[in-house]
């Protein structure tokens, strides 16, 4: 017998994220590493916990190992009690078959039983995939206020971007009247940030009518949420002020990164009030050489810099060697910079290798043709030989070999 909870979330996290390429290969999206010692999957667990939301659902389905693994029990969030916490949820066989998570609806339907148990009168539905701080327990309080069936919130985006995003429209009094998923002609910008609070009972209602739609895709935006303001549910937009960062693409992961070396930011990850937690390796402190040179940059734990480090971020485990230069780049757990070897707006993932006198992507004024400049990108475990040169906006997932040492001159 469980505790009844008011407020359950649900956490969609099982996203293929094809779009950040060869850095999910082999990893759930929410699995990436980000900001020196977190994973995107960090952000939305830890406002979850800050905002005393203690039942949580994680929905995975692609490549969940790392993901999987990394949550656990949930302790690093506080969130492993006997009769709450943290639960990963994958598909599983059902008695008339197994079904991969079809949409997003349909993921949250397939796990109804599990929200039950709890008896919530609300769910908070999030994506996985995105950075910022929000406390949730006050959106839970304005969709009471308006005595909402739905609640979404929103931020306000620029009218050029706002095509990629669900945009509302919105009374007065922020009653949603009209909702358009995507629009090649956006009408505001008043962009959905994919964080929904229900009331359970009316979600209930439309999930289960929704599976039965054969025609659906089975998705909140282009379905679900339509079918709600359709039928005259009384829906409100709750407006977010903050920062706020969809980390679905390899520019807006790296810029998303590099906000954190901004003095100005508006995302403070040091803020006692609202810790963001994570998992983190057990590792020695970092190790800075005599002749080392770090500038406005993070280094996490386990680095060794004996090289030139600038505008970037180093997550744990890192090495830099002698004569090294690491500028305007993230570079992931594990991974190594060898002697003489340039990196430079790049993303090199765990555990890869930069050899001696390799170069790694080039700045954006080095580059003639603007439109071939971009992060370049170096998969994980993948090993660039020495002296080989990675252009920008490269997307590596094989080794490149040595160059010869006679044609490096």
């Amino acid at each position: 017998m469980f505790p009844k909870q008011e407020t359950v979330a649900m956490i969609l996290a099982g996203g293929q994220g094809s779009r950040l390429g060869v850095l999910t290969s082999k990893l759930a999206k929410p699995a990436v590493a980000y900001g020196g010692k977190y994973r995107i999957i960090d952000f939305p667990l830890s406002n979850c916990v800050n905002s005393g939301i203690e039942a949580v659902g994680v929905l995975t389905q692609y490549q969940p190992l790392v993901l999987n693994e990394y949550i656990g029990n949930g302790q690093p969030w506080d969130l492993d009690s006997m009769n709450s916490g943290v639960q990963v949820l994958p598909p599983y066989q059902r008695s008339r078959g197994a079904d991969w998570y079809k949409g997003t609806a349909n993921a949250i339907y397939q796990n109804m039983n599990y929200i039950d148990r709890y008896d919530p009168d609300y769910v908070v539905v999030l994506s996985g995939d995105h950075i910022y701080k929000m406390d949730y327990s006050k959106m839970v309080a304005y969709h009471k206020e308006k005595e909402a069936a739905c609640t979404i919130a929103v931020i306000d985006v620029p009218l050029a971007e706002a095509s990629r995003f669900g945009i509302l429209n919105t009374n007065p009094d922020d009653s949603i009247y009209e909702f358009d998923e995507k629009p090649k002609v956006p009408k505001s910008t008043k962009a959905s940030m994919g964080i929904y609070v229900f009331s359970w009972n009316k979600l209930k209602e439309y999930l289960i009518a929704d599976e039965k739609d054969k025609s659906s895709s089975n998705d909140f935006g282009k379905n679900v949420l339509p079918a709600m303001l359709n039928a005259g549910e009384r829906m409100f937009a709750y407006e977010f002020q903050g920062y706020w960062k969809d980390v679905g693409t390899i520019d807006s992961l790296w810029e998303s990164n590099m906000d954190l070396l901004d003095p100005n930011t508006t995302l403070d990850l040091s803020d006692e009030n609202w810790k963001i937690y994570s998992r983190n390796p057990v590792m020695p402190p970092q190790y800075v050489g005599e002749e080392a040179v770090i500038q406005n940059s993070l280094v996490a734990d386990g680095c060794n810099v004996y090289g030139n480090v600038d505008f970037s971020v180093l997550f744990a485990g890192v090495n830099v060697a002698p004569g090294a230069v690491v500028k305007d780049s993230i570079i992931m757990p594990g991974a190594r910079v060898e002697e003489g070897a340039v990196v430079q707006y790049a993303i090199v993932a765990e555990n890869a290798v930069v050899g001696e006198n390799a170069v790694v992507g080039a700045r954006p004024e080095e580059i003639e043709q603007k439109d071939e400049w971009g992060v370049a990108v170096i998969g994980d475990n993948i090993k660039i030989g020495a002296g080989a040169v990675v252009p920008p906006k490269a997307m590596i997932d094989k080794d490149i070999p040595e160059v010869a040492k006679d044609a490096r001159k």
